[in-house]
C-alpha cells in the first residue's frame, strides 16, 4: 500500500490508529477511510467488505465537504466498519479502534 499525499503521518497506539485527512486534496474521504483501515488491520485494501456496506459513501463525503465560507472544523460520525470502529472528525482525523 501506498501512503497518499492527502494524509499527512498518522499514529499507532495499540488497539488505535489514527490518521490526518485533507479535504482539499483530490483523494475521496470514502477511499481515506478504507485505506486507513486496511492499514490498521494489515491487510489489503480490497480485502476488506465495501465501505458502503457500512455506512453510505456518499453521505459521509458530503458532511465533511467544504462549506461556502471555508472548511467544516466540528462535528464528527462513528460506525463500525470491518470489525472496526471507525471515527472521522471534522477537523480531519480519521480514527480506527478495534471493536
Amino acid at each position: 500500500m501506498t501512503e497518499m499525499s492527502s494524509r499527512s503521518p498518522s499514529t499507532a497506539i495499540g488497539d488505535h490508529y489514527s490518521v490526518q485527512y485533507d479535504r482539499l486534496d483530490d483523494e475521496p474521504l470514502s477511499v481515506a477511510v478504507a485505506d486507513a483501515v486496511a492499514t490498521f488491520k494489515n491487510e489489503d485494501v480490497t480485502e476488506l467488505e465495501p465501505l458502503h456496506y457500512s455506512i453510505n459513501a456518499d453521505a459521509l463525503e458530503r458532511l465533511f465537504e467544504p462549506r461556502a465560507d471555508g472548511l467544516r472544523s466540528g462535528g464528527s460520525v462513528t460506525f463500525e466498519y470491518s470489525d472496526c470502529l471507525v471515527t472521522v472528525t471534522g477537523d480531519g482525523e480519521i480514527r480506527i479502534d478495534s471493536s
